[in-house]
């Protein structure tokens, strides 16, 4: 189970071949590639224990909204078919035991290094090494830094005037106590209808006395169908787990959807009814597969949108709400859609308010709850699901210095750029797993782990095998992933919404599709066609340049 409390550790000092930043699923299985290579290396986490998202995420409802059985490694056959899953959609406390048991079965945590932040890692271009420290005092020469510190780490509090001066209690949904809350009887305030909203707040309905939700945009959820596992559905994967792993690997998403390859506006209505229909029923997100035109095309989009709003307002009981629930500020799927359960039914409880704050926004937390348009709504506790400064909060927060001083706070502050979402330029032998201009959000994030890790893995052992020491992607090849990122997302509809893939959540932040849109399946050929190249696009340098080039 999770690493007991390190209060007392010696700090760790000298050289190492990699350092690991992020103990979630990417660190735990870079750091076994690693092993397998033979090279060294340490992972450092600010958190007691593995899990990264499925650690911090702990508020009521936490649930994944990718399958179990796809929603997990595949590196290892004897993990895939010993761990048995006990719901088609996992929640929190089950994903994070996985991650335990993963962590224990490959002995991970010899080479982790937990309550421990890393607050800074420069570049030395003499070198070619980072040195990394951290609050704990570790000072560390490594010879190439991975940052697996997830896509959706970085938690937003908003800063409302009077926010400190609140009586009662305060929680984020991204940092939620490991005890748990006991909402029995209080009244409760919920900031925010996004997907962690979406989750907890039929759970803290079913507790509180009273529970008021602050919404300013609706979003769009799909009821997750959710369901205990049984042993024939679980060995319709195990039983050919490697074909549906490779099949899953070349889609769009990373997800086994039954996508249905027909346009929505050229099918006939009583037809595309019966197709949404059936998506409904079964749950989850693969909704967004009942045609193959929602993302790109609005009139088809329309008709899926407008198909989930009479659901909406089927739901609903009261007229009012159920139209303030009905979004129609954004194309659907253009926000991360969610998935729920009982999510609209709550709202027809007697103790469930709603309140729309998109006209008139909460003016300041008080010493009772919170002031909107010159009311004062009381509570004993305030919920804010105000998500995350997505993608590149977690990374411009870090301190990382690269080439010339240049802060990746400052080469960001544009804009992420990259190239493949592996490297930035000007950053030599930093990785990112899952990082911006990678398909990451969008997919089955343990898919594109993988699929990161991996090419990671057979870089640093192609670097090695011919004596080099240094990789940085190119500024041309960036520039060019970036303009091609670009276009791909804008032959889409994702940049017509103010969504945090496009940094909307975030005052001043710029407004940059962030994920790579191009698919899965597309995305992994590109990066290995890339390294079939000899890393094209990327400058490799070391004491056998010369040699390596004329092989």
């Amino acid at each position: 189970m999770s690493q007991p409390a390190e209060l007392q550790r010696a700090p760790v000092t000298g050289k190492i071949d990699v350092v690991i930043v992020g103990a979630g699923f990417g660190g735990m299985y870079m750091l076994h590639r690693l092993r397998g290579l033979g090279m060294s290396a340490i992972v450092f986490d600010v958190a007691t224990g593995v899990g990264g998202t499925w650690y911090w995420n702990r508020y009521p409802g936490a649930r994944c909204d990718v399958e179990s059985m796809q929603y997990s490694y595949s590196f290892d056959e004897g993990i895939q078919q010993d761990w048995q899953w006990s719901e088609v959609f996992a929640g929190q406390p089950e994903i994070l035991r996985y991650a335990n048991f993963v962590a224990d079965r490959l002995d991970l945590r010899r080479d982790m290094r937990f309550e421990t932040r890393v607050t800074g890692a420069e570049f030395d271009e003499a070198t070619n090494r980072w040195t990394v420290r951290t609050d704990r005092g570790d000072v560390l020469s490594a010879g190439f830094c991975v940052m697996a510190t997830g896509c959706l780490s970085a938690a937003r509090m908003p800063d409302f005037p009077g926010i400190d001066s609140f009586r009662g209690k305060i929680y984020h949904t991204g940092h939620w106590p490991h005890e748990g809350v006991d909402f029995t009887g209080l009244r409760v305030g919920v900031v925010g209808t996004g997907s962690s909203a979406i989750q907890s707040i039929p759970v803290i309905a079913d507790q509180a006395a009273h529970i008021t939700v602050f919404q300013r945009t609706p979003n769009f959820s799909i009821p997750s169908r959710n369901r205990p596992m049984t042993e024939d559905y679980a060995r319709s994967f195990k039983d050919v787990y490697p074909a549906r792993r490779a099949e899953a690997r070349m889609t769009r998403n990373g997800i086994l959807a039954n996508p249905n390859d027909q346009s929505a506006i050229e099918t006939p209505e009583a037809d595309r009814l019966a197709v949404y229909e059936q998506r409904w029923e079964s749950g989850g997100t693969t909704f967004m597969a009942a045609f193959n035109d929602l993302i790109f095309n609005k009139a088809s989009n329309d008709t899926a949108a407008e198909f989930v709003r009479s659901k909406i307002r089927a739901m609903v009981k009261d007229p009012a709400k159920a139209e303030l629930l009905a979004p129609t500020s954004h194309p659907i799927g253009t926000k991360r859609i969610c998935v729920d359960t009982d999510y609209y039914l709550t709202f027809n409880r007697p103790n469930v308010d709603l309140v729309d704050i998109s006209d008139t926004p909460i003016e300041a937390v008080t010493p009772l709850g919170l002031r909107v348009g010159g009311q004062e709504y009381a509570f004993d506790a305030i919920v804010f699901a105000t998500g995350f400064d997505a993608m590149t909060g977690a990374l411009t927060r870090m301190g990382i210095v690269g080439r010339d001083g240049m802060t990746l706070a400052d080469k960001w502050a544009p804009g992420a750029r990259t190239y493949l979402g592996l490297m930035t330029a000007g950053f030599p032998n930093m990785f990112m797993i899952t990082g911006p201009g990678s398909p990451s959000v969008l997919s089955n994030m343990i898919v594109s782990i993988e699929q990161h890790v991996d090419w990671i893995a057979d870089c640093l052992g192609h670097l090695r095998d011919r004596g080099l020491d240094c990789i940085e992607a190119t500024l041309d090849a960036e520039n060019a992933w970036v303009d091609h990122g670009n276009e791909v997302a804008h032959t889409t509809l994702y940049p017509s919404a103010a969504s945090w893939y496009m940094g909307a959540n975030i005052p001043g932040k710029p407004r940059v599709f962030m994920p790579y849109i191009g698919g899965v399946g597309a995305y992994r050929l590109k990066c290995d066609e890339i390294a079939a190249n000899g890393y094209e696009g990327f400058a490799l340098s070391g004491a056998d340049k010369v040699a390596a080039a004329a092989e």
